[in-house]
């Protein structure tokens, strides 16, 4: 995998590095829960360089169609990180995050979301 995506909560890490994708294909998609390595993280912050935690993608480069027949692609690739529960660290997320994250379960997170793509 080996990865790096920026993270947009306000959890307190900036950078996360991939490490394998929990569905059990090649690589993670939107919506898919990542186990994520914490390579830059902000001082004082919830989670520290180093530490090993699970995440959301929210935000892929990588065009995914809708059932409508348009296609999704963000700049960047970004995540969530959640606890083990599934429920996010922060209390804030930044940035476009899509709809099709309903279909994951994963509506905490969209509930925090500044806009729904």
């Amino acid at each position: 995998m080996r990865t790096t995506l920026k993270v947009v909560d306000n959890s307190g890490a900036k950078k996360v590095m991939c490490i394998q994708a929990l569905k059990g294909r090649k690589g993670a998609r939107l919506g898919d829960i990542i186990v994520a390595s914490v390579k830059e993280a902000h001082a004082g912050g919830k989670v520290k360089k180093g530490d090993v935690c699970h995440a959301v993608v929210v935000r892929a480069a990588m065009p995914r169609g809708r059932s409508d027949g348009s296609e999704i692609k963000f700049d960047d690739n970004a995540v969530v990180l959640i606890n083990k529960q599934g429920e996010p660290i922060g209390t804030r997320v930044l940035g476009p995050v899509p709809h099709e994250l309903r279909k994951k379960k994963h509506l905490k997170i969209l509930s925090l979301a500044e806009k729904v793509a």
